[in-house]
């Protein structure tokens, strides 16, 4: 099991062995913290559980979730691919070192700039997700008198029991083409004979937080079973499939631990029983964990201000930041859990609500918790919060986006600093009235 490196020394909350008190004064808050030992740990979970003999394996680590120059450098140590959405997230793989042949390139709607950088750029794999997109993908393809490696995203039709906002599998879904289309077999065919693509195999991705095994057994089910009536039907053998990922992450107290490294291996037994029983010669299956990478070992440090009693409700515990650092809790009424984490010792609780400083009614972080009675400059953490957090951050209210800090074993790593008022304005021009 994946534990967190949290450790309580008089009453204070110790992250990797660095107190919080120390990384609000050094850094100031809001804060984003990530237990690096942790975050380590789970990537060689996922590297050491999710592998086979009958097939090779990948790890492909969507950026979206969560990326900068610092952690896309960490997790480049242990070997994975990386899925980019846009040219920002490629641009920025780039530079973190990554080489380009192992980043897949998804989304549903590329540009024509974006694909043609992919293209100049070699990056690895590009995942077409319409025909409209294999039209213009092919456009570039001739003009530029290259070749690339692809796969199709299918959208398999298995619907999980997540927040409609984070499937992406049902029938109506914007990614992806419907196995039940007629089209998508044209647009398949048109591939297998297009000599600018080289289609590897198929995609799918059944949505977010999915903590039951058998929704992700029923999708290679469906996939493994699509995949050898296509390659029958064009006598056309295909090499890989990735599965997508969508691997539940524990974001509150009260949510079931996960056994990540359980689970991993029974989804391996199920994949390799599949493909045996379906008789398929499939060179590399790969899944792409995001939020299960990161999201518990990051944690969001606050500083208390206001407390506000209201006639309904509980009492309102006021920190520094709010959606504009955290807008999961307001677009997808994610449950988070918090504490007072430097009264650690302290039995007395209360039930309070933790709003935001943003000028938004809909500004909570947390709907209702124990806490430690808080007062003024108490120090609030918000743990399991690494994923979706910095990566959906905003200027909102022209707040500053917060520091990003790593800590392991009594050390602490500034991974991305602190905005300050120039970058809010450093594009700005000022208005110059008409003499």
């Amino acid at each position: 099991m994946l534990d967190l490196n949290f450790r309580n020394k008089n009453g204070v909350l110790h992250i990797g062995g660095v107190s919080v008190e120390s990384l609000a004064y050094k850094y100031k808050t809001p804060l984003y913290v990530y237990d690096q030992k942790l975050l380590k740990k789970t990537a060689e979970a996922f590297k050491e559980n999710f592998k086979s003999n009958q097939f090779n394996t990948e790890i492909v680590y969507a950026t979206k979730a969560f990326s900068n120059l610092y952690v896309l450098g960490l997790l480049n140590t242990y070997g994975f691919s990386f899925d980019c959405v846009s040219y920002g997230e490629m641009s920025v793989c780039l530079k973190a070192g990554i080489r380009a042949e192992n980043i897949h390139f998804h989304g549903n709607n590329k540009t024509y700039d974006e694909l043609s950088f992919a293209v100049d750029h070699h990056v690895g794999l590009i995942i077409i997700d319409s025909s409209d997109e294999y039209s213009l993908l092919n456009e570039i393809l001739t003009d530029k008198k290259k070749q690339v490696d692809v796969l199709l995203r299918i959208n398999p039709d298995v619907k999980t029991d997540t927040h409609q906002f984070i499937q992406t599998s049902n029938a109506d879904s914007k990614f992806g083409v419907n196995i039940r289309d007629d089209n998508t077999k044209k647009l398949i065919k048109n591939l297998i004979e297009n000599e600018n693509m080289n289609l590897l195999g198929f995609h799918a991705h059944i949505g977010s937080q999915v903590k039951d095994l058998s929704f992700f057994e029923e999708e290679a089910k469906v996939m493994i079973q699509f995949t050898k009536k296509i390659q029958e039907e064009f006598s056309y053998r295909f090499t890989s499939l990735n599965l997508g990922g969508g691997f539940g992450c524990k974001e509150n107290f009260d949510d079931d631990d996960l056994d990540l490294e359980r689970l991993l291996r029974n989804y391996i037994s199920i994949i390799e029983s599949l493909v045996d029983d379906y008789g398929l010669d499939l060179t590399d299956i790969g899944i792409e964990p995001g939020r299960s990478m990161v999201g518990m070992s990051g944690s969001t440090l606050y500083r208390v201000g206001s407390i506000k009693k209201t006639l309904q409700g509980h009492p309102i515990v006021f920190v520094d930041g709010g959606m504009s650092d955290n807008i999961r809790v307001s677009l997808y009424d994610a449950k988070y859990s918090a504490f007072i984490a430097n009264k650690m010792d302290c039995d007395k609780k209360k039930k309070y609500r933790v709003g935001g400083k943003l000028c938004e009614s809909g500004d909570f972080l947390i709907k209702e918790e124990e806490l430690a009675i808080p007062e003024r400059d108490d120090l609030l953490l918000i743990p399991f919060s690494g994923a979706y957090t910095y990566a959906m951050s905003s200027n909102y209210n022209k707040l500053v986006r917060p520091a990003v800090v790593f800590v392991e074993d009594g050390k602490d790593f500034l991974a991305v600093k602190r905005q300050d008022i120039e970058h809010l304005i450093e594009n700005d021009l000022y208005y110059k009235q008409d003499v």
